[in-house]
């Protein structure tokens, strides 16, 4: 009896530690999935404030982001368009939330940059991003970019690509993931959906 149970203590401890292992590619996430609330993690502003995430909800439909960092000209180009699509998602009654691993010094660049009204939110440890099942180990071709973008606190991971829609409680509606991160959701398609909450 005392074999079994050290057996299962031994298992058990593997199991979790396999848990926590960063995914190696984008293609091994497990993300949330629809009908699961969003973790209130703590993430920064602009600003450099803490804030934790359920609160910059206002109590709004929110269109959740995720990018790669500003240095990523496919993200550049997915903002801006989010930018475009701002007022009439405004006018549906949501908000946009975009999140990634740079640093507060680095989405005010972002922001000045590709000229958007919306939140930005840094998530340099990625601690948001591996709540949501979507951090995985960046190439290692991208070390430089990482550092650069979250002032030397992140080398290694990076988010997939992904949009999320949440209900006014953070309760996820709708996601597209993209482990491609040339893919991104049209404006088209992201407007048709938000239409539907």
């Amino acid at each position: 009896m005392k074999k079994i149970i050290i057996l299962f203590a031994i298992t058990f401890t593997q199991l979790s530690v396999a848990q926590y292992e960063l995914p190696k590619s984008a293609t091994d996430i497990a993300p949330l999935l629809i009908g699961e609330k969003a973790p209130n993690t703590s993430l920064k502003t602009i600003d450099g404030k803490s804030v934790s995430f359920l609160e910059t909800l206002d109590k709004k439909k929110t269109i959740l982001v995720f990018y790669r960092g500003g240095w990523c000209p496919y993200c550049n180009q997915h903002l801006s368009a989010l930018a475009e699509a701002e007022p009439e998602l405004i006018k549906l009654g949501y908000k946009i939330i975009a999140i990634s691993p740079d640093s507060s010094k680095s989405l005010q660049e972002t922001k000045s940059k590709d000229e958007v009204n919306y939140t930005l939110l840094s998530d340099s440890k990625n601690n948001f991003s591996k709540a949501f099942g979507i951090a995985f180990e960046a190439p290692k071709n991208y070390e430089k970019y990482l550092l650069k973008g979250s002032d030397n606190v992140n080398s290694s991971i990076i988010p997939v690509p992904s949009v999320f829609i949440l209900d006014k409680e953070g309760t996820i509606l709708f996601e597209y993931i993209a482990p491609d991160y040339k893919h991104r959701l049209s404006n088209e398609l992201l407007m048709a959906v938000a239409k539907q909450f």
